[in-house]
């Protein structure tokens, strides 16, 4: 029997009492404002463009993605994961230095598990409207904040559920453990057992304020998300025996399908008329779900977008990182870079085709030992 999302969660939480706390971000300006680095210099050492694939091995990634991903990310200094959400199979990795390492800040990406947790704890409903000021005062749902990324609403949500409820969701979505099955490259990234020095729950969890998060942590919810609410272990096989054996493994059931299409239709109200209208493929019919963020870690300027296509039958899911010195180092130029990767998929007729070779093979359902 399915336990409930609650109660799954508490086990998670109990179960990573040990992990040691993660150093916090360097300091952070008041609630609803962007972090801002004063001195430029500080961002030299990462450049905005770059070679982002000079030392892939892409042998034995989807070639038809592999080169969508390649062809829309151009000369950004950056990374794309892509992922098949109906089995955890990794269809490419471009920009394997980057997506294989430490971790970054999840910045407004984190927002979607801060609304998980706080309709799962009736903290709100999809109706539910929340004072915001954005200029002049005015009342915001959940689907405008999703949409325009309002800081102040999921700060006000944080606030309200508390540091340790918005932890446990997040953890249970796979935020600060490996996402991976036999992924050896792969970091676990980090979250913090207390709340941040700067900002505390509210900067938690509006900018992700003191977690570090990978792209394939990222590209994992994003692919619950789309799949119902199952969070497989990613796997990439690159040998053949690896391809031929491939069968999808489950971490666990999340048991959210109830809350999701309040999700979801903020996720989609962001690329209609949000923060990631520039994903948009005006001549497909895959309409894409996702969520951008932006804000600056230590050295760099930081644009994330989390995507998945489309909502009826879901073939991709899509972490898109962008990092960089320059002000086109946002989300929105991620969601953009998202959106060229759509329409060469559906140039390639993609979306038409089958959704994997192994879509028929039942999934193996492996107990989660802390991976």
């Amino acid at each position: 029997m399915k336990q409930s999302l609650k109660q799954f969660a508490k086990v998670i939480l109990a179960a990573l009492t040990a992990v040691s706390v993660a150093a916090p971000l360097p300091a952070a300006p008041a609630a609803g404002k962007a972090p801002i680095h004063h001195t430029a210099t500080r961002f030299r050492g990462v450049p905005t463009f770059a070679n982002s694939t000079l030392a892939d091995i892409g042998t034995f990634d989807d070639p038809i993605v592999r080169e969508a991903a390649v062809s829309g990310l151009g000369r950004f200094n950056g990374a794309v994961v892509a992922v098949d959400p109906n089995t955890g199979r990794i269809l490419t990795v471009v920009n394997q230095k980057i997506a294989f390492g430490d971790g970054y800040i999840p910045c407004s990406t984190i927002k979607p598990t801060v609304a998980l947790a706080a309709l799962e704890e009736n903290v709100i409903t999809r109706d539910t409207m929340l004072r915001v000021h954005t200029g002049h005062s005015r009342y915001m749902n959940l689907t405008d904040a999703l949409a325009h990324s309002n800081n102040e609403f999921f700060e006000q949500l944080g606030v309200r559920m508390g540091f340790d409820t918005v932890s446990k969701y997040a953890r249970l979505l796979g935020l600060g453990e490996l996402a991976g099955y036999n992924l050896p490259e792969e970091h676990p990234g980090s979250f913090p057992m207390a709340p941040p020095v700067h900002g505390g729950v509210a900067r938690m969890s509006s900018f992700g304020e003191g977690i570090q998060i990978t792209p394939f942590q990222l590209v994992s919810l994003a692919a619950a998300f789309a799949n119902g609410g199952t969070l497989y272990y990613l796997q990439y096989p690159r040998t053949p025996d690896d391809i031929q054996a491939f069968a999808p493994r489950v971490k666990r059931d999340l048991n959210i399908a109830a809350v999701l299409p309040e999700i979801r239709e903020g996720m989609l109200a962001a690329v209609l008329y949000g923060t990631a209208k520039r994903s948009f493929d005006a001549g497909g019919d895959e309409t894409p779900l996702g969520k951008t963020g932006t804000c600056n870690d230590p050295t760099s300027k930081v644009g994330w977008f989390v995507t998945y296509a489309d909502e009826q039958h879901p073939k991709i899911a899509l972490a898109v990182l962008l990092r960089g010195s320059s002000r086109q180092v946002i989300g929105p130029t991620a969601a953009q870079v998202a959106g060229r990767i759509y329409r060469r998929l559906r140039e390639q007729n993609y979306f038409a085709t089958s959704t994997a070779p192994n879509d028929t093979v039942k999934p193996v359902t492996i107990v989660d030992a802390g991976n």
